[in-house]
């Protein structure tokens, strides 16, 4: 087995390769492809469907409890402000910039290299699948979501996102409703027709100043923004449709059918669309993991981003060496400092939850 800072070495060295790759959401077949061939290096057989890279630890167990170690490999395309090449990897004072350097290129190959560390090791008290997923920038049909059947039961998730190797024991989840104010049209000079926009108006004053009753101690409130609107094409028509786009961000505190079924019940203007499927996510408090994490001194807190943990239904935590408010900026970076840090974190909790020898 090798020891941590031969493999925080090779966990660098891992990044800045993929960082050289073009790993847009849909388009990570290169990224893909280095996965499996450093973790075939280390002798561990893989699996992969679509871009999604997975493996099993040596002495997998079907009678155990299964842990998921998780983190992505796509990134967003590059912003404008880049005073480096985002595809070279380049290392200033510490830092490794890059794009996907901190979201989520730190988080996924300190994994990898956690997978790697106790991959041989026996008696665990838990299994541990170790998986590097596609899509997740775009919540994407090829990403997470079409290989989770693939891993049977999970028991418990760490999900690997830049936070500072703080840990996330809840995360918001989002809804998106697009809403349609109706009206009729008439022209503007005359005393006729029925302004959609003025009605759409009524409802987004409601959007804007509603305050949910019930409040996550972890999460805060249900968060409405209504955030893109549309209307009308010339100036002398009164619009007789108004859309608009309206961003929820909720808790476990309310099912997102419940959600929903209170706006109905409070707005003029037809929902022509909605996405219920990314639902909050949480672990209880009391968990082992959550426990083992505050005698480190770790802290925990409720994180207002969204991640793949939405489609995990185990109990899980969203965890990784990196900062989120990093992620998706112009010169993104991560410190080296931060990977070996993070690596070793992620033994030590393991060491604690799993056991072994």
């Amino acid at each position: 087995m090798q020891n941590i800072q031969q493999l925080t070495n090779e966990a660098i060295e891992l990044l800045k390769q993929l960082i050289k790759r073009p790993s847009f959401s849909g388009q990570e077949d290169e990224t893909a492809a280095l996965i499996e061939a450093f973790l075939q290096e280390k002798g561990v057989a893989t699996s992969r469907k679509h871009n999604n890279v997975w493996a099993l630890n040596k002495n997998f167990d079907p009678t155990k409890p299964t842990l998921l170690l998780n983190s992505h490999h796509d990134t967003v395309r590059p912003v404008q402000g880049w005073q480096t090449d985002p595809f070279e990897p380049v290392v200033n004072d510490g830092k490794l910039i890059g794009l996907g350097s901190n979201d989520a290129g730190g988080p996924l190959v300190s994994l990898l290299a956690v997978f790697v560390y106790f991959y041989e090791k026996e008696n665990l008290s838990y299994n541990v699948i170790m998986a590097a997923t596609a899509e997740e920038e775009n919540s994407g049909e090829k990403g997470i979501r079409s290989v989770l059947p693939e891993w049977g039961a999970i028991d418990l998730a760490i999900v690997g996102e830049p936070t500072g190797m703080q840990m996330a024991t809840a995360e918001k989840g989002l809804m998106v409703l697009r809403c349609r104010a109706h009206g009729v049209a008439g022209h503007a000079a005359r005393n006729l027709g029925e302004n959609a926009i003025l009605k759409a108006m009524k409802d987004i004053e409601w959007f804007s100043t509603f305050q949910f009753p019930r409040v996550s101690k972890l999460l805060g409130p249900v968060k409405m923004t209504v955030t893109t609107i549309q209307a009308g094409e010339l100036h002398n028509v009164i619009p007789d449709r108004c859309d608009f786009t309206v961003d929820i961000r909720t808790t476990e505190v309310y099912t997102h059918e419940e959600i929903l079924d209170l706006i109905r019940q409070n707005i003029e203007s037809e929902i022509v669309r909605t996405s219920l499927r990314l639902k909050p996510s949480s672990i209880d408090a009391g968990h082992e993991l959550v426990k083992i994490a505050e005698k480190m001194g770790i802290s925990t807190f409720g994180s207002p981003t969204l991640s793949d943990q939405t489609y995990i239904e185990a109990p899980s935590v969203k965890m990784g060496p990196g900062m989120s408010e990093r992620s998706h900026t112009s010169n993104e970076f991560i410190y080296l400092r931060e990977i070996e840090d993070g690596i070793r974190k992620y033994v030590q909790l393991l060491q604690r939850l799993l056991g072994g020898g």
